[in-house]
């Protein structure tokens, strides 16, 4: 752990989010299966909860799966579902606990009943919560959310044609809305580990002025220390969001 200095304190992000890339590398490394790496990215998940905790930090999002990541081997995506599971299992008391609110986003039509159900129960156990609020997005992409935002608005327009001059009229803050994230500020920072140096179809539209950091740590090996730090990097920023200062 890394002590903060008061410049950063007084710079938190209100939303973090974090793009886990590594597991099967760091698996690799060691000789071990990928969901070896999968299983020890959760402490990874674990520690930067309690570090958003500490720090102040009102949002904390992760990407967990993509709709790209349909296309992994069965094998692969029914443990990286089963381990959801046993995390929300695992963590959901401490959450709960901690006064964090959990919530998943994404795609959701394509997990399977169980798993939903169980997602529905955690939600509605923390909803009240509001310390933090940890967004797992889950079967997610950017192009996807856009899209379906998109198609709400269609239909909107078709369902209730005298509101299709409104709709039209409406900027940028408007289209938010139909959104999955709709009522959650973008984020402020994105870090991405692994060093990997591209935002791989998450969050297209709401990132369009985020901080944006690649780290080369794996992410099995991301911890409080990695995460305070990469708050360090954010206070160092100068956001000028199209404007000169």
């Amino acid at each position: 752990m890394i002590d903060m200095s008061a410049e950063t304190m007084k710079n938190v992000p209100v939303h973090v989010s974090l793009i886990m890339d590594g597991n099967g590398r760091w698996a690799k490394e060691r000789g071990q299966e990928r969901v070896q790496g999968h299983f020890e990215g959760v402490e990874s998940v674990h520690v930067c909860v309690q570090a958003a905790v500490k720090a102040g930090v009102k949002y904390l999002s992760i990407f967990a799966f993509s709709e790209e990541n349909w296309n992994r081997p069965e094998a692969e995506v029914g443990s990286l579902m089963g381990l959801m599971v046993k995390a929300m299992a695992t963590y959901m008391d401490e959450l709960d606990r901690e006064g964090v609110k959990f919530v998943v986003l994404g795609n959701r039509a394509r997990l399977d009943d169980g798993l939903n159900r169980i997602i529905d129960s955690c939600m509605e156990r923390t909803a009240h919560n509001d310390r933090l609020t940890f967004i797992i997005f889950l079967s997610y992409s950017g192009k996807w959310d856009i899209l379906q935002a998109a198609k709400r608005m269609a239909v909107e327009i078709l369902e209730c044609p005298e509101r299709r001059d409104e709709i039209l009229d409406m900027d940028v803050n408007g289209f938010d809305r139909y959104l999955v994230t709709a009522g959650i500020p973008d984020p402020d920072l994105i870090v991405r580990t692994s060093g990997e140096s591209r935002l791989s179809n998450y969050l297209l539209w709401q990132s369009a002025y985020t901080e944006l950091l690649f780290v080369d740590t794996l992410w099995p090996d991301f911890r409080e220390k990695d995460f305070n730090e990469a708050l360090e990097a954010y206070a160092k920023r100068d956001r000028r969001y199209g404007k000169v200062k």
